[in-house]
């Protein structure tokens, strides 16, 4: 029977909640924050033409930094990985703020992106090791809005950081967050136990993460250049690098939509890919094709924060009322959800303000439901000592996945644009692909039938 006289916020659990929100706060503001003074960082340091490589360096580590990070953390527990996450995390900010050229710059970005990587994947076995099953959906449900809430405010605070002082500020404001997570989750940490199960040696899978990481760059770098010819052919490269680590590296059958926690991490990360792209062509549909400011833009996107965090918050109420019986359930109604929101903007030519922010609220309150509650799904099924391999399948599905579909629909738009088509075409096609993305999510979130005895075995 599920207790309801527990809370997250109690004396057994209130120093780890804190910390890991923090912790959490501060990953978020960060690469929001990016977003926004990118611009200025690149006419600053004079390195326009790298100007994504700001993004792409970040997102690369990040794999490397997640999955390999996840399958030491099985071996010797969070607390020592952890520890080494914030440090590289802290360097790389503190290189950032020093900069004085874009390759330094860069590679600041790839220390944090390993960082942050491994220190949310560290922060997700937390969850699953400290956290009883009943108060899972809570404090992913924090989590969640933790991550959330610097969306709403995080690119506006960073602008007027950088408009009013410097942009280097901005990553000198993340230190203290990031001094005070450590501060408050690394006691706990350390007394976590790791339960004493035979594992594999690590060497493959960390020259797996690193194939991956190139292939990606491959690819992604292919999809910019498109459609020229070495864009083709970047991006078939990129692609034959990335098919085996990703069957190696994920729960075996992901790519297949396998029944259980294959399917499951594969409809997480395409309904999160979903969210975040959509979100992201929005503001640019709504910027340069309808005449709106950027602040208007943001405000309308934040909408969908707003209800990601009430949902998020009632669903772990739920939660406790049905005793967990309901979470695969809550899953498919979240996706349901989603596809009517990413639907109402899916044509851009017909999309207004009003259409907008109703399709963006009910787009949060599909994510509200299915993101923490496929966490607690996951963890719930977790075998033992795997915990630190479902937490960078769960990380790996909300940074890979969305980075990867932003690159196509950048794609999709470039090639619309060379072929003398309007943007509001190039706009729809991207936002068609988010559509069909969450089509299969749905698909996957109907075969999620999983008990206590399966795992994640690894191929």
């Amino acid at each position: 029977m599920m207790s309801t006289t527990q809370s997250i916020f109690g004396p057994r659990y209130l120093a780890l909640s804190i910390g890991i929100i923090l912790a959490v706060m501060a990953v978020g503001f960060e690469g929001l924050a990016v977003t926004t003074i990118a611009p200025a960082i690149a006419n600053d340091l004079q390195g326009i033409t790298l100007y994504g490589w700001i993004f792409s360096a970040y997102l690369l580590a990040q794999i490397i930094g997640t999955l390999v990070v996840g399958r030491q953390i099985d071996r010797k527990g969070p607390a020592w990985p952890f520890t080494i996450a914030i440090i590289l995390f802290a360097i790389g900010l503190i290189a950032a703020a020093l900069a004085t050229n874009m390759i330094v710059l860069i590679t600041s970005r790839a220390l944090q992106g390993f960082g942050a990587g491994a220190m949310m994947t560290c922060v997700y076995t937390a969850i699953s090791l400290s956290y009883p099953d009943e108060l899972r959906t809570k404090i992913l449900g924090a989590f969640g809005t933790a991550y959330v809430l610097p969306s709403m405010i995080g690119p506006y605070v960073a602008g007027v950081i950088a408009q009013q002082f410097s942009w280097r500020f901005v990553f000198w404001g993340v230190l203290p967050f990031l001094l005070l997570a450590a501060l408050l989750s690394l006691p706990v940490f350390r007394k976590l136990k790791i339960p004493n199960v035979h594992k594999k040696s690590e060497t493959g899978a960390t020259w797996l993460s690193i194939l991956l990481a190139i292939g990606t760059g491959l690819f992604l770098s292919g999809l910019g250049m498109l459609p020229e010819a070495i864009g083709i052919v970047l991006l078939l490269v990129g692609l034959v690098l990335m098919v085996q680590p990703l069957r190696k590296l994920l729960p075996a059958g992901t790519l297949m939509l396998r029944l259980g926690l294959p399917s499951l991490i594969a409809s997480r990360g395409l309904f999160f890919a979903a969210y975040v792209s959509t979100q992201n062509f929005l503001v640019l549909a709504l910027t340069e094709t309808k005449g709106l400011t950027a602040d208007i833009a943001g405000l309308i996107v934040a909408s969908a924060a707003l209800s990601w965090c009430v949902v998020s918050y009632m669903q772990s109420h739920w939660d406790t009322a049905d005793q967990g019986r309901g979470r695969n359930k809550r899953i498919r109604i979240g996706v349901l959800f989603m596809i009517v929101g990413i639907g109402l903007v899916v044509w851009v030519p017909a999309t207004n303000i009003v259409l907008a922010v109703v399709g963006q609220m009910i787009t949060g309150i599909g994510i509200g439901l299915a993101h923490p509650t496929s966490g607690a799904v996951a963890f719930a099924n977790a075998k033992e000592g795997e915990s630190g391999e479902i937490s960078a399948n769960l990380q790996f599905a909300d940074s890979f996945t969305p980075g990867i579909v932003i690159g196509i629909g950048g794609a999709i738009i470039s090639v619309s644009h060379a072929t003398g088509m309007i943007m509001e075409i190039g706009l729809s096609g991207a936002m068609a692909i988010n559509l069909v993305l969450i089509l299969i999510s749905l698909f996957a979130s109907t075969r999620l039938k999983i008990g206590k005895s399966v795992g994640n075995s690894i191929v």
